[in-house]
């Protein structure tokens, strides 16, 4: 693995997580308590044997790289060759943003080939699963390709969404389209498509090359899935990868947490008896940053109803329940409860201060809000609308940072 620099693509805007990422890029959203988002598939690099990486990144990035120099950076040592660079848009070659997964690369062309590489992995850092990608790699070798794709097994609904492969007896790839509104199904089982993951092994002078004609195409998306890979289907060797789930349930688990609902799910799915996705599992460790914070503290248990408890629920470091009642939620560092509060079915990000007697349900706060006492979330939808704050399809209340809270509540 000494020869495969990793590129993980983190300059997505993830418009469709506000205000989530309102302040912060996608990939560093919290996930699970005490992680980001990005911590998935950078301890995949980590766990996989992968230690040079290189983000780039391009909206709101500042928290993101707090995130990898606190957290990652000591994991790694230069002296050794091992490194994870942050890398914003630096313009060398053109005066623009990043147009396409594609130019994101070639726009850092010089960085990549600055490290030599034999092979070049292609990750997004804003998907959650675990998976082995020396796996991917040795089947890369062993088919002598020059492209091999991460493929999943998706519903013909969900397979809109993304790039959509056929292939043959072999696992080479022979067809290629991506997010069509009629994806091809597999052969024998018209419900479901192979797609994509987005986790591309190239062999790095191809890539090089594929690059940098692709930016001589002024028609050109400069997209991978849009532009490079159809463009060499019929000229290369290009195989798919069946993911292998390295997460220690039955069920493979992956999840695009792009949406305010599917990120919502994929958190309350975690506090579950036995969830898909096991965090617990220490074969395959997810790493992150560790505050020095104390542990969860539960306190009072009188008869008058004010009792500090957590039930069926996920209580990060620092958090104090302090005669309040959480169920089925994620409470994150640093969160403090009061006395007769109520928190169910909730995500809780650090800092979060809820009043005495206040009333939270399928809310989603973020961090440093204070709720006043007595306050009530996500009880009634059509009130929580006027106070300004967003209330999703699935009826998910999201409180976002913001300064004049009890202003606000008393307003509404």
């Amino acid at each position: 693995m000494k020869d495969v620099l990793a590129v993980v693509l983190a300059g997505g805007k993830g418009s469709r997580l506000e205000p989530l990422t309102r302040d912060r890029a996608k990939p560093a959203v919290p996930f699970g308590g005490i992680y980001r988002i990005v911590d998935f598939t950078l301890s995949n690099c980590i766990n996989s044997g992968i230690r040079k990486m290189l983000m780039l990144t391009q909206y709101k990035a500042m928290s993101l790289d707090r995130h990898v120099n606190t957290g990652w950076r000591h994991l790694l040592s230069r002296e050794l060759g091992e490194f994870i660079d942050v890398l914003p848009p630096q313009q060398r070659i053109d005066e623009q943003w990043y147009q396409g997964t594609a130019d994101a690369v070639y726009q850092n062309i010089y960085t990549l080939e600055q490290e030599r590489p034999e092979h070049v992995v292609i990750l997004a850092g804003d998907h959650i699963y675990k998976m082995d990608y020396s796996k991917m790699i040795d089947f890369h070798k062993a088919n002598n390709a020059d492209l091999t794709i991460a493929a999943l097994r998706v519903s013909v609904d969900e397979a809109k969404e993304f790039g959509v492969m056929q292939i043959d007896d072999e696992n080479r790839i022979n067809g290629f389209e991506e997010k069509s509104p009629t994806p091809k199904t597999m052969p024998g089982d018209d419900q479901h498509c192979l797609a994509s993951m987005g986790v591309y092994v190239f062999n790095a002078r191809f890539l090089f090359d594929q690059l940098c004609h692709d930016a001589t195409l002024q028609d050109s998306a400069h997209d991978f899935g849009r532009n490079i890979i159809p463009s060499v289907i019929d000229s290369h060797r290009l195989f798919a990868f069946p993911f292998q789930d390295e997460n220690s349930s039955e069920q493979a688990y992956w999840r695009d947490v792009g949406t305010l609902d599917a990120y919502y799910e994929a958190n309350i799915e975690l506090t579950g008896v036995t969830p898909l996705l096991n965090l617990y599992d220490y074969r395959w460790p997810v790493r992150t940053a560790q505050p020095n914070l104390p542990p969860p503290k539960f306190v009072f248990d009188e008869d008058d109803g004010r009792r500090g408890e957590a039930l069926d629920s996920i209580v990060a470091s620092g958090a104090i329940i302090s005669g309040g009642k959480v169920t089925g939620s994620v409470i994150g560092p640093r969160v403090r409860i009061e006395e007769q509060a109520e928190v169910s079915d909730s995500i809780l990000f650090r800092g979060v201060h809820v009043g005495a007697g206040a009333v939270i349900r399928r809310t989603i706060i973020d961090k440093h809000v204070r709720i006043p006492d007595g306050a009530e979330v996500g009880v009634d939808l059509d009130r929580d609308r006027r106070r300004g704050f967003t209330v999703t399809e699935g009826g998910v209340v999201v409180v976002p940072v913001m300064e004049a809270t009890y202003e606000l509540f008393a307003r509404a």
